[in-house]
C-alpha cells in the first residue's frame, strides 16, 4: 500500500484504542475530584488543580515566549480565561453534587452548544437535518433532568451553565487557532485560567492536606494525558471513527459511580446520554461529508 493511500485510509483500530485510553483518562479526572471531594471550595480545587498542572508547561514555553501577542489578540485570551474559569468552577461544584454519570451525560451537550454558538455568533448554516440532531440532543438532556419528576439539583444547573461556557471558550479558541500557534492557545489557557482563579480561591481559602494536593496534582496528570491521548486518536483516525467510542465514558462514569461512590445507576440518564451521543456523531457525520469542523468531540478536555 502507498505512503498516500495508508494516510487516507488511517488506523481505525488505533483510533478506536487511543479513543478508549482518552475516556479512561477523563473518567480518571472526574473520579479524582470526587475523591477530593467538597470539603475544599470548588475555585479552590480547580485553582491548585491549574497551578499544579503549570509544570507541564515547561515544554510550551519557548514558543510561547516567542510568539507576537498583540493587544487584540491579549483581549481574546483574556475573554476565553474568564469563560473558562467561570466553567471550571461550575464543573467542580457540579462533580461534588451530583453523580459521575450525570456529569459526563450533561457534559455530553457541550458540542452542541458549540454548533448552536457557531450559528448565532459566527453564520455557520445548520441544515434541517442538523436542527433536528440538535432537537434530539435536547430532548436527551431532558430526559436526564427529568424535571417535574425529579428535584433539580443546583449541581444540575451548574453543569448546564458549565457546558455553555466551555462551549464558549472552544468558539474563542477556534478563532484564537487561526492568530497563534496550537501550543500557545493551550499555553495561554492554562495560564488565564489560573489567574482567574487565584482571587476566587483565596477569598475562602481553606488549607489542603496533602492527600488532596495529590489527588489534585493526578487530575491534572490524568488531563493531560487526555489531551495527548486524543491527539493520537484524532492522528490515527477520523472522528467519525472515534466519536461513537466516547460513549463508553458514560458507562464507566455509571460502574465507578456505582461501585466506589454508591452513586445507584439510573437508566434514565444511560438512555438520554446515549439519544445526545447519538445526536453529536451524526453531526460530527455531517461535518466530515461536508470537509469542515465545527463540532469538538464529546469529552474534548476542558480542565
Amino acid at each position: 500500500m502507498s505512503e498516500a493511500r495508508a494516510v487516507q485510509t488511517g488506523n481505525p483500530l488505533a483510533g478506536v484504542l487511543w479513543m478508549l485510553a482518552t475516556g479512561l483518562n477523563f473518567v480518571m479526572v472526574t473520579a479524582l475530584v470526587k475523591i477530593v471531594g467538597s470539603r475544599i471550595p470548588a475555585a479552590e480545587s480547580a485553582f491548585l488543580r491549574y497551578l499544579l498542572g503549570l509544570v507541564f508547561l515547561v515544554p510550551m514555553l519557548r514558543p510561547l515566549l516567542a510568539a507576537p501577542l498583540p493587544w487584540p489578540t491579549l483581549v481574546l485570551f483574556s475573554a476565553r480565561g474568564l469563560a473558562h474559569t467561570i466553567g471550571v468552577i461550575l464543573w467542580f461544584y457540579a462533580i461534588a453534587s451530583i453523580p459521575m454519570a450525570e456529569v459526563t451525560a450533561i457534559n455530553y451537550l457541550n458540542p452542541v452548544f458549540v454548533t448552536l454558538g457557531a450559528a448565532l455568533f459566527f453564520g455557520e448554516k445548520l441544515a434541517a437535518r442538523r436542527i433536528a440532531a440538535i432537537a434530539a440532543a435536547l430532548v436527551g438532556a431532558l430526559i436526564i433532568l427529568r424535571p417535574g419528576v425529579r428535584e433539580i439539583d443546583p449541581g444540575h444547573m451548574a453543569m448546564l451553565a458549565a457546558a455553555v461556557l466551555f462551549a464558549a471558550s472552544y468558539l474563542m479558541a477556534n478563532r484564537l487557532a487561526g492568530l497563534v500557534r496550537p501550543v500557545v492557545v493551550v499555553a495561554m489557557l492554562s495560564i488565564t485560567v489560573t489567574i482567574g482563579l487565584a482571587p476566587f480561591a483565596l477569598a475562602n481559602w481553606i488549607p489542603p492536606t496533602p492527600a488532596e494536593v495529590g489527588g489534585l496534582f493526578g487530575v491534572a496528570a490524568f488531563a493531560t494525558a487526555g489531551h495527548y491521548s486524543m491527539t493520537r486518536a484524532f492522528a490515527a483516525a477520523p472522528m467519525t471513527v472515534t466519536q461513537p467510542v466516547t460513549f463508553l465514558q458514560l458507562v464507566w462514569s455509571v460502574l465507578i459511580g456505582a461501585m466506589f461512590f454508591a452513586e445507584p445507576a439510573d437508566l434514565w440518564v444511560i438512555v438520554g446520554g446515549g439519544l445526545i451521543i447519538s445526536a453529536v456523531s451524526f453531526i460530527t457525520w455531517r461535518e466530515a461529508v461536508l470537509k469542515r469542523r465545527v463540532t469538538p468531540v464529546v469529552n474534548e478536555p476542558k480542565i
